[in-house]
């Protein structure tokens, strides 16, 4: 069997592995129960927290992440191999124990003062935000990153020699330049928001109609043996990967397809 066949054959593998996972979904709740599921009052919520609070996360994340991608694009300075090291700290440690840092961190005497005096994080709509912010703003910023490495530094040159300033290059030229990678970027970090568990749980907490977002949702269910609910969950945040996934490789092949 030739090298051709045997990497086609894992491939394919690979496929039917996850669909007979994935199709397995859909033997556990009949038609009529999976609708009356999907549009309780406490399944819309858990989607609109998701989906709202996963929003304002990436807003957050995308104020910070354009600049300091930018900043680690283009120039070199001090503390630059730190910072570049600090962003793999939410792929390298679990959700939960940055959830467990940022609860900690609510519990000294910074953070207390913060919970009485500007605004409470812990058991709040607020935590989610934090906690999807703090799990999704180190990859934001890598993938801006390299949106932003794609792109010539010649073309800002030349944009400067004719008499714009740095920042009038980088608002008309690379930003424009980098809108497709931005996109795609803003998208994908939406989906991983929406997803978010570990952390979320740890700061927020599992109150139902408060702070239970599908992802605590699903971890509810499960845990009151509730199998019917948590398939019709588990099924809602598949499609929202999956749709994500393709509108991203849409966005980016687009902008493969233009460069070729």
């Amino acid at each position: 069997m030739g090298l051709r066949k045997v990497t086609i054959f894992f491939a394919v593998f690979t496929l039917i592995f996850y669909l007979i996972l994935i199709s397995s979904l859909f033997s556990f709740v009949s038609k009529d129960r999976f609708f009356e599921i999907l549009f309780s009052e406490r399944t819309l919520f858990s989607i609109k927290l998701s989906i709202t609070a996963a929003f304002v996360a990436v807003m957050l994340s995308l104020i910070i992440a354009l600049p300091t991608a930018y900043a680690l694009s283009r120039y070199e300075f001090f503390g630059k191999k730190f910072i570049d090291l600090i962003l793999e700290l939410p792929m390298i440690v679990s959700p939960a124990a940055l959830g467990a840092i940022i609860l900690f961190f609510f519990y000294n005497n910074v953070g207390t003062w913060i919970q009485e005096h500007v605004l409470q994080f812990v058991f709040t709509f607020y935590g989610i935000i934090l906690a999807q912010f703090t799990t999704i703003l180190g990859v934001t910023i890598r993938m801006i990153k390299s949106g932003f490495d794609d792109i010539s530094p010649r073309y800002e040159n030349t944009a400067r020699t004719l008499g714009a300033s740095s920042f009038q290059a980088f608002r008309s030229i690379s930003l424009p330049l980098c809108g497709k990678s931005i996109l795609a970027t803003v998208i994908f970090a939406w989906a991983k928001a929406v997803g978010e568990f570990g952390a979320t749980i740890t700061v927020a907490g599992t109150m139902a109609m408060r702070t239970e977002t599908l992802p605590v949702a699903i971890f509810m269910r499960l845990s009151v043996a509730d199998i019917d609910g948590a398939v019709v969950l588990i099924t809602i945040l598949l499609a929202i990967g999956l749709l994500v996934l393709f509108i991203v490789r849409q966005v980016l092949g687009g902008r493969s397809n233009a460069s070729n």
